[in-house]
């Protein structure tokens, strides 16, 4: 499995403990920063993480900004990209169960770093439910994707 990572200054620090616990895991990272505490508009990392996952050349994408919010935001403008807000341990699972978000993002000013690792972990290890109602949802957001791009 490859992941796709990417944080602007606020998520920065919380990017680098994310990436240890997904090469612990055997998970191969794609960085696409930033480096350093230098402040940095979140959408361009937001944009390279959904493309990188939108060319399928990720399985998964990683955001980290001060709420995940500007970071979902932007990622979500990327055709294709269905990315969550992470800041509760039910929506870790639902994410992916009911959304089967292929992104999923974090606030560093939000959560405590342990909290973020907690759903890190139950988003990589759930699976998506195959539900009639949720593949009818995700119909709904493809059909309108298409129809409106």
């Amino acid at each position: 499995m490859k992941i796709a990572i990417g944080a602007d200054h606020a998520g920065y620090v919380y990017k680098i403990e994310i990436m240890m616990v997904l090469e612990s895991r055997g998970i191969e990272v794609i960085d696409f920063g930033t480096k350093n505490l230098d402040s940095v508009d979140y959408p361009f990392f937001a944009f390279k993480v959904g493309e990188c996952v939108r060319d399928h050349e990720a399985d998964l994408g990683v955001l980290i900004c001060g709420t995940g919010v500007g970071m979902s935001i932007a990622a979500n403008k990327v055709k294709g990209i269905r990315a969550g807000v992470c800041q509760s341990v039910f929506a870790a699972r639902a994410i992916k169960e009911h959304n089967n978000a292929n992104v999923i993002c974090f606030g560093s000013r939000t959560n405590t770093l342990d909290e973020v690792l907690e759903y890190l972990n139950i988003y990589l290890d759930a699976k998506f439910s195959n539900g009639e109602r949720h593949l009818k949802r995700l119909d709904m957001i493809k059909k309108y994707e298409e129809e409106h791009q």
